[in-house]
């Protein structure tokens, strides 16, 4: 029996970990990844907004999680299968048959990229299509296509123009979502040509991905574009199906939460960007953990 056990090891996950273990609780971390961070090691360009640290890139930012929290007093368990969970019991059982028991559950379980769900999609993974412009200069001098409107689609096709001959960036929208800082640069970059109103409906190619087909609005057909790579960046999703049918979840499946993080079931709460569609951020997320990690204390000290 624990008194709390942590689901998610990311920013909001490390953070209440630090705080559970300066507020004395004895705390189990579960991570399903080999290692922690989370969406942090998604995140490659500058960390300017986060008060008082500056860091080149998600991965210099964990490094300084991981140094102030290495000397902590709470396990942490990594590559971990979970087989399913029951939040009103707070008991956790892995796929290798283990039961975790606690006194309050801490879900930390974070965002995955939305996916399109069209053919090619998961086929060609690893042949062609893009996980992250960390993989821009495999694709130097390859044409490519960026499908989505927001601010990660626009970021990802301006690293992309820099070793890329064309870039064709498409979206549903009239107008795209992005900053302005973004799309004034978007609009002034040779490389870069814009399909607004427009879908990809599928990933086409052999060994390795070798056109798009593209709905454009108003046209008569789709029509197929040569491109020998595509990243895909339309949103994330909350990691929650595990909870489904047992706490409440907003329409788009993010947990609800009070403002003391708590969920619907008593004594398990939510944090991070699992339980923060407004402000998915580095800083909520972390002070969401330790928001958790103070309620809970308060409560197993009466």
């Amino acid at each position: 029996m624990h008194d709390v056990l942590i689901i998610g090891a990311g920013p909001a996950g490390l953070s209440a970990a630090r705080w559970c273990d300066e507020l004395g609780l004895d705390t189990l971390v579960l991570e399903q990844n080999d290692g922690v961070g989370g969406q942090l090691l998604s995140v490659h360009n500058p960390i300017d907004n986060y008060l008082g640290v500056h860091a080149v890139n998600g991965r210099e930012l964990l490094d300084r999680f991981i140094e102030q929290t290495k000397d902590c007093d709470f396990d942490l368990w990594t590559n971990v299968e979970i087989e399913s969970v029951d939040l009103k019991a707070r008991r956790v059982v892995l796929r290798s048959g283990e039961e975790i028991q606690s006194i309050a559950i801490i879900i930390a379980t974070g965002l995955r990229r939305r996916k399109l769900g069209i053919p090619g999609e998961d086929e060609f993974g690893g042949r062609g299509m893009i996980e992250s412009s960390a993989d821009r200069q495999a694709f130097s001098g390859k044409d490519v296509c960026v499908i989505g409107g927001g601010d990660a689609a626009a970021e990802n096709a301006l690293l992309l123009a820099e070793g890329c001959p064309t870039v064709t960036l498409v979206h549903r929208g009239k107008k795209l979502r992005a900053r302005r800082e973004f799309t004034e640069q978007l609009h002034t970059n040779h490389c870069i040509t814009v399909f607004p109103e427009s879908v990809v409906r599928r990933i086409i190619g052999n060994e390795q991905v070798e056109a798009v087909e593209i709905e454009r609005g108003g046209a008569i057909k789709p029509f197929q574009m040569a491109v020998q790579g595509v990243i895909v960046r339309i949103g994330f999703e909350p990691n929650t199906e595990s909870f489904r049918d047992q706490i409440d979840l907003d329409e788009r499946g993010y947990v609800r939460v009070d403002a003391r993080q708590e969920t619907t079931v008593t004594n398990v709460f939510a944090v991070g960007d699992v339980a923060s569609p407004l402000a998915p951020t580095i800083s909520s997320a972390v002070g969401a953990g330790a928001t958790a990690a103070k309620v809970i204390a308060s409560r197993l000290s009466r």
